[in-house]
């Protein structure tokens, strides 16, 4: 039977070494192989060149070839329906024999200020909006990294191969705000497929679960008798208010190693990173969409509770060059630190069985026992238990004001202050350190004019400023190296808080919604919809909400203080150092001139 061929819907860049195939849009290529696994096809080009490319970036042809615009099927709808005649036939056969079987440029930050961390702008449900796909960087950075596959000391995490496609080799790009300008956040995902990028964006509305929409919050108000759950979250009150209870022992989690690993008899390549908790020492392996899959489980368990920063960005291009990998590492760290950091998410049942599962099994057990968790949305606040006084509905709307408040007003001063730093950095690296050049390069030309004169009693002078016009020449690759030193810190840290401030207008919209309901009770008592009983559980259960907003917020304030009185002394001391090392150099320089 001759090959099918198949339009390309969209732009895809092939990563070099890795069997992979370049195509533009609208671009005829034959397909060779169209279920190669994992959600890449075999094609060829024009050219004879062959490679992989993603099903879901190509929309196969009818088999006159012409492009039929009213009912195109792309390679993966074609794929599920020539699975669905095989099932539909292997069914019959099998029934009629009753025998049947189931079976980082210089500006890594460029566009942090472009893109929202949340959508602050409507007062009503908050929802945060989900940012566009990940940027690509595409160059040619030849890969050196270890191809060996995993560590022999460390479990090498879930098998390739997983009964529920667990590895699934493309990840879609994850959606972040690390675009190279506005133009690119406003385009979204449409470099790598707009229906591939909206389905698997990991930026997740929170509506899209149980528990997360307006109904989800009549679900915990409205229960007539809340199951009493065998995970507890209790709330203290202590000296700066409701909190919660932390550990007595704390931990962090070491992420390391990265290593190149494969599959699909090398035609797939990924990379793996070493996890070792600090209180136990014992390392695990996990690729990118192990975190990805963690961060869902976190949102959807106690994203409307507490904040759950997205993860670095997800990219393809350019995934396996050192640059990229070094970054994602430093930034998994931090995200990695900060969930350790948290009373609740550390001591969740999921948050520990991701780091410390022994084996295969005991990893799909307790993967799909937290993919079944009920105790999820708004429904987690079944689990928390306030040791104080219920509050009353106007102090409970106070509170929540507040918050909504506070993290508006920071949300807004820290992307100014990535604004700031980002056009601080691109000035650092490129126009200052060219003006520093040019004073250095015109000082020693002013010195090679003054030598050409011939004149015997200046060469001290013209030695002097040809030291000078060096000695700007190395300032100027100071401050280029400078921004990597200090700043760079001080972006990281506001590109953290930026993530967990644009999780608030969620939370606060969860909140604001089930302190609406408590405020229509009234309505509900006089209409017999529902009991006098029922509004004073929807009252005592509000108050278990602010309890829990409140020990959210005193956690977040915590930190907040730490992080930024840490980081802030750290750019100010390698500022200091920064300009000590230009003024001794200045110093060196003025040395050399003669004292007329």
């Amino acid at each position: 039977m001759a090959n099918k061929r198949a339009r390309v819907m969209y732009d895809f860049a092939a990563e070099p070494g890795n069997n992979e195939l370049t195509v533009n849009e609208g671009e005829i290529i034959t397909i060779t192989n169209p279920d190669v696994g994992g959600g890449w096809l075999e094609g060829r080009n024009i050219k004879g060149e062959r490679g992989l490319v993603p099903t879901d970036y190509v929309e196969i042809l009818p088999s006159d070839g012409k492009d039929q615009f009213s009912c195109g099927n792309s390679v993966a709808d074609q794929a599920f329906l020539d699975s669905l005649s095989a099932s539909t036939a292997q069914a019959s056969s099998s029934a009629a024999s009753n025998n049947h079987q189931v079976g980082s440029g210089n500006d890594p930050w460029s566009a942090w200020s472009a893109s929202k961390s949340g959508n602050w702008e409507s007062s009503e449900g908050w929802g945060a909006q989900p940012e566009g796909a990940g940027a690509q960087r595409s160059t040619n950075t030849p890969n050196n990294w270890d191809t060996a596959f995993g560590h022999p000391q460390a479990y090498q995490g879930p098998a390739t191969g997983d009964d529920d496609d667990w590895d699934e080799d493309w990840d879609g790009p994850k959606s972040s705000s690390y675009f190279k300008d506005s133009e690119s956040a406003d385009a979204g995902g449409s470099q790598r497929g707009n229906s591939r990028a909206s389905s698997s964006s990991m930026k997740i509305p929170l509506n899209k679960f149980p528990g997360f929409a307006k109904p989800g919050t009549e679900q915990y108000l409205l229960a007539k008798q809340l199951a009493k759950p065998k995970e507890k979250i209790p709330i203290i009150v202590g000296d700066y208010g409701p909190m919660w209870v932390y550990p007595t022992s704390t931990f962090d989690c070491v992420v390391a190693d990265p290593r190149k690993g494969s599959k699909m008899y090398g035609l797939k390549s990924y990379i793996e990173y070493q996890l070792t908790p600090t209180n136990t020492n014992r390392s695990v392996n996990h690729r990118y969409k192990h975190f990805d899959w963690l961060y869902e489980r976190l949102l959807v368990k106690f994203g409307s509770a507490i904040p759950i920063p997205s993860l670095p960005d997800k990219q393809v291009t350019g995934r396996f060059e050192e640059e990229f990998i070094k970054m994602r590492m430093e930034r998994l760290q931090a995200w990695m630190t900060r969930m350790c950091r948290h009373p609740v998410i550390s001591e969740s049942e999921v948050f520990q069985q991701f780091l410390n599962f022994r084996d295969e099994k005991e990893w799909k057990t307790g993967k799909r026992k937290a993919e079944k968790d009920e105790l999820a949305g708004v429904m987690i606040f079944s689990t928390m238990e306030p040791e104080a006084p219920d509050l009353d509905l106007v102090e409970i709307e106070q509170k929540c004001e507040a918050v909504g408040k506070f993290t508006k007003a920071m949300d807004d001063g820290v992307k100014e202050l990535l604004t700031v730093g980002q056009e601080h950095w691109k000035r650092c690296t490129g126009p200052l350190p060219k003006e520093y050049q040019k004073i250095g390069k015109a000082l020693q030309s002013l010195a090679t004019v003054f030598s050409s004169s011939g004149y015997q009693g200046e060469t001290d002078l013209n030695d002097a400023i040809t030291e000078a016009g060096k000695t700007y020449e190395e300032i100027a690759s100071l401050v280029a190296e400078q921004p990597k030193k200090d700043l760079h810190f001080l972006m990281e840290c506001n590109h953290e808080y930026k993530g967990f401030l644009g999780c608030f207008p969620d939370i606060i919209g969860t909140h604001k919604g089930a302190i609406e309901k408590v405020k229509e009770s009234d309505k509900l008592v006089a209409t017999s919809k529902i009991t006098p009983q029922d509004k004073q559980n929807m009252v005592k259960r509000v108050s278990t909400m602010s309890y829990a907003l409140q020990a959210e917020m005193n956690h977040f304030h915590s930190n907040r203080i730490y992080d930024y009185n840490s980081v802030i002394r750290l750019y100010l001391e390698q500022q200091v150092q920064f300009y000590e090392t230009i003024a001794e150099k200045l110093r060196q320089a003025l040395s050399h001139f003669p004292v007329m």
